[in-house]
């Protein structure tokens, strides 16, 4: 197998190998691990462990996520690294492997990991699908043959100082924070920052507000908005703070959190050789027990990712709500028609956007239960249910990257106010009438709102028809800019 072809080859490749049919031995070389010998397609870097396991758990279309693999790339080459500066792996084996790694991380070895998400709850498959992989790669770089488990074993030398017990929950963490500070965070900064500039843009458009879906008293556009902006602020706030306790890796305490097998100063040092690697501050969890037996940060994470999910929710169905029309809804803003929305009727325009958003969110509020439930469920010294909480918190941060780009560039960008049927809401609201109360009291102020409501009489005709005040005060006290701005 050479470096140009075989490591580029396309994912979906590797589930040629799936099932026990008839094979063709010279497209096939013999694997071993513990429980004996395994035929293994010639072109995959995988071993033995990994073919067992695409036989067992064919379950499903779902894959273990490439970041989670590439963030198994990190801990191996930081856990090589360590493990020659404390005298416990050759160096040159080291090298090897960081090399191997490399091409990992780099998206080189992609095709080589096509384990399903169901199987065992440690991660064991997974954990051991990098192993062989990067062993297997390994040898292939020093000239040897592959299968042979020389110079660079997977267990004894891939996996020196660790376990899947404390590899899988560390890669978890990896993943899911690069994916929440790399791309999600930006995705609803972007978000948040074009909703401050139509908030800007519209501070001195007064509008009728509206509570329990009726009228009620002006604000303007801007501040109807800056409230979005503000949600989204406190999620970012919200997301930075749980990242933090993704940061505490289990890495150093192998099996039950223990360290047994890892030589001293390992777990504090490969945990500042992932920090530098990957720019992020992890640093070694206190109590390896909690982070094997538990996974509470990721609970945490994933709630976070449910309120923002809650929150983007709320700017979906008003905006959605806002926009609706064009002639018999709201009609308060426009949203841009990005593409036809109807089969059979011509011209008409759907928010795509704000339904799009707002399936997202009702799915990453779904997965969040699954999270809980999955996080909730340790037993003793180990929660089994790992590939299934990072396959959804991997999945609820991808969708809310994408669904938060997507509708900042296709509807936010390209909204706009329609003055005129905002302004005759503002003309024909009788909430206004609020604004009379501490001048005329709240009974005498009703009497007006439900005579013009009965007659129809815009408020004007009503209070000063009725005599309850003069047009001078009348228009001294019906100030919409002061109304929406009654302290400045």
């Amino acid at each position: 197998m050479n470096d140009g072809t075989a490591h580029r080859q396309a994912g979906g490749e590797a589930d040629s190998a799936r099932g026990s049919g008839p094979r063709d031995d010279a497209g096939y070389r013999r694997e071993t691990d513990s429980m004996g010998a395994v035929d293994v397609p010639a072109d995959r870097y995988w071993g033995a462990q990994t073919e067992r396991a695409l036989r067992h758990f064919d379950i499903g279309d779902d894959r273990m996520p490439l970041e989670v693999v590439r963030a198994f790339g990190v801990l191996k080459k930081a856990a090589a690294q360590v493990n020659v500066e404390l005298d416990v792996l050759p160096a040159e084996r080291a090298e090897l492997i960081v090399r191997a790694a490399d091409e990992l991380i780099a998206g080189l070895l992609d095709a080589h990991f096509p384990l399903s998400v169901w199987q065992t709850g440690s991660g064991t498959q997974t954990n051991m699908n990098v192993n062989e992989v990067l062993a297997n790669r390994a040898i292939e770089l020093a000239g040897g043959e592959m299968g042979g488990k020389s110079p660079v074993h997977p267990n004894d030398d891939v996996n020196r100082s660790q376990s899947s017990n404390d590899a899988f929950p560390t890669a978890m963490n990896i993943a899911v924070a690069e994916a929440v500070t790399r791309r999600l965070l930006p995705a609803v900064r972007h978000l948040g920052a074009a909703l401050d500039d139509k908030a800007e843009d519209w501070a001195e458009i007064v509008k009728i507000g509206r509570t329990h879906l009726q009228d009620a008293v002006p604000l303007t556009l801007g501040q109807e908005l800056s409230g979005y902006v503000a949600m989204l602020e406190e999620d970012v706030r919200r997301l930075e703070r749980t990242c933090g306790d993704l940061y505490p890796l289990a890495l150093g305490g192998t099996a039950v959190g223990t360290g047994l097998n890892a030589p001293p100063r390992f777990a504090e040092a490969v945990a500042a050789r992932i920090a530098e690697l990957t720019g992020l501050p992890f640093t070694s969890a206190a109590n390896k027990f909690a982070v094997t037996g538990a996974h509470d940060a990721m609970t945490a994470m994933s709630g976070a990712l449910r309120t923002l999910a809650v929150s983007l929710f709320k700017i979906a169905n008003d905006l959605r709500l806002l926009s609706c029309g064009p002639r018999a809804g709201l009609r308060e803003l426009v949203i841009p028609a990005n593409e036809p929305g109807s089969s059979i009727m011509p011209g008409k325009v759907n928010p795509t956007q704000c339904e799009a958003l707002a399936m997202v969110c009702v799915q990453v509020m779904g997965l969040d239960a699954a999270v809980a439930f999955a996080c909730a469920s340790g037993h003793l010294e180990l929660n089994v249910y790992r590939p299934l909480m990072v396959f959804d918190v991997m999945n609820e941060a991808r969708l809310l990257t994408d669904a938060c780009r997507s509708f900042t560039d296709y509807l936010v960008t390209g909204m706009r106010p329609d003055l005129e049927r905002i302004e005759g809401y503002m003309e024909r609201s009788l909430m206004l009438v609020t604004a009379l109360t501490p001048a005329i009291g709240y009974d005498r102020a009703a009497e007006i709102a439900q005579k013009a409501y009965e007659e129809g009489l815009s408020l004007r005709e009503a209070a000063v028809g009725g005599g309850y005040v003069t047009e001078a005060e009348f228009d001294r006290l019906i100030d919409l800019a002061r109304m929406a701005h009654p302290h400045g």
